[in-house]
């Protein structure tokens, strides 16, 4: 009998985490194999995730600042008359952009990749079933899980993926419908609710807490619903589903507790993802999920068997692409016997809703719930001459600092390149930078980079309120 291939790394799954763990491996001169169910790496962030849904985030985005803000220059065309399927065939270009690069990185490194699906056999030893049927044995002395994650499937929620849609098929869609109620309101859901909603669908997000984005303050979350009601949303918090069922013609009906019925044409299901560890034979390799179905690590991101590793959504929150590319790399780097940082601290978060929603740092919340005072500087968008020169209603920069302002603790922003912008504030956290060096710094005229000096101006006054003596170094 063949005794199975032998492998240095053996990482499953091709999404942003195992990547990066494969390409990680290969330059410590490991020799890899990356086994992906699909016939190219990306995983669900590429395909279903995170690279169609911002791609879909820019066009209404686009969308919005040519028909909202520029009437007079611009013609406004209604919904109903965007060609989503020239929207789908963009998502589709830079799906097939991302998959070539990828694909190219791990070829440049030397890094086997194999089309299939991958169980463990003890471990150490893996069965790989490829297209076809055949069926190959391959021995890992380390193996990285980056499984990913998949939308959570509801007991009470008939997705049929026409009519009823989760977070991946709604991709499928062939034109956009006239009505929208989306179940949900954490990121994934107020995400898409707002993109649609900018399209011109009537879009009604239902849920059965408050306010959307329950980790946000609430003044992040007022300045997003109200952008999310002047592109026509609707919002209904406080409200538990009772049934959703669609009606065999052309209407969903979505029935809430209380009565209220809410008729669309489609429904989008949005209440989470739920880790992808069917399959792998995880009993065999002495691997046991958690209550939450994630596989539990340790601060190396190594499982109850120390050679396997698992990153990336499979082992739980946060589940940010950006998180899990780092978290692959650092896994392999400490299994390679490689300096590094322990944690990951001080990660942006980015939620491309519309507008865009991005924090870095110590959040206000963050800073009430410890019981610790702040100082927060504000600069709104509206009153900076860029965000004047681009229409933006909606847009708020936040600095978070000590008690006396002076230390740049953390900083929050919503708007129009939100998630771009915070990372000057993210290099500054890092740096241990004084509040007062905004101040004290000269940026180009008229740029959105102007917001860290108003709201830094903003500390300083407050500052000299509380205490005159402390003026800007």
């Amino acid at each position: 009998m063949t005794s199975p291939q032998r492998f240095d790394l053996i990482v499953i799954g091709g999404g942003p985490a195992g990547q990066k763990a494969a390409i990680q491996g290969a330059k410590g001169g490991w020799q890899v194999l990356l086994v992906e169910r699909e016939p190219c790496p990306g995983g669900a962030c590429v395909r279903r995730g995170t690279i169609p849904s911002k791609t879909l985030h820019e066009s209404a985005s686009l969308f919005r600042r040519m028909a909202g803000r520029d009437a007079t220059v611009f013609p406004s065309p209604r919904g109903e008359e965007l060609p989503l399927r020239s929207l789908m065939m963009r998502v589709e270009q830079v799906i097939e952009a991302h998959e070539s690069y990828m694909t190219d990185q791990l070829i440049r490194n030397d890094v086997v990749v194999q089309h299939g699906l991958a169980r463990f056999l003890d471990p150490h030893c893996l069965e790989i079933v490829r297209p076809g049927g055949r069926r190959t044995k391959v021995r890992g002395e380390t193996i990285v899980l980056a499984t990913g994650s998949k939308p959570r499937d509801p007991d009470d929620v008939p997705v049929d993926h026409e009519n009823i849609l989760d977070s991946d098929s709604i991709l499928s869609l062939h034109h956009l419908p006239k009505s929208l109620v989306v179940l949900g309101s954490g990121v994934i859901a107020s995400e898409y609710a707002s993109i649609f909603a900018t399209f011109g669908v009537e879009v009604t997000m239902v849920d059965k807490y408050p306010s959307p984005l329950g980790f946000l303050d609430e003044e992040l979350v007022s300045c997003f619903l109200d952008a999310f009601r002047d592109s026509g949303g609707r919002f209904l918090g406080g409200h538990a589903l009772e049934n959703v069922a669609f009606d065999g013609v052309s209407q969903v009906c979505v029935q809430l507790e209380g009565g209220e019925e809410i008729m669309a044409e489609k429904c989008l299901f949005a209440l989470g993802r739920v880790a992808q560890t069917g399959g792998l034979g995880l009993e065999n390799a002495g691997i046991e999920v958690t209550s939450r179905g994630h596989i539990p690590v340790d601060a190396h991101y190594r499982t109850p068997v120390p050679h396997i590793l698992a990153v990336g959504d499979v082992i739980g929150p946060p589940a940010l692409a950006a998180t899990s590319m780092e978290q692959g790399r650092r896994a392999v780097r400490f299994a390679l016997g490689l300096e590094g940082p322990e944690n990951l601290n001080d990660i942006p978060v980015g939620i491309y809703t519309v507008p865009e929603i991005s924090r870095v740092g110590l959040s206000v919340l963050d800073a009430e719930k410890a019981g610790r005072d702040v100082l927060v500087g504000r600069a709104r968008f509206s009153e900076i001459a860029r965000g004047q020169i681009a229409g933006m209603n909606h847009g708020l920069l936040r600095l978070i600092t000590d008690e006396k302002g002076c230390q740049l603790l953390g900083v929050e922003a919503l708007g129009d390149g939100a998630t771009e912008l915070v990372h000057m504030g993210q290099i500054a956290i890092k740096a241990g930078w004084a509040v007062d060096r905004f101040v004290e710094e000269v940026f180009n005229f008229p740029t959105m980079a102007e917001a860290y000096r108003v709201a830094a101006l903003d500390v300083v006054e407050q500052r000299g309120a509380r205490n005159p003596e402390l003026q800007p170094v």
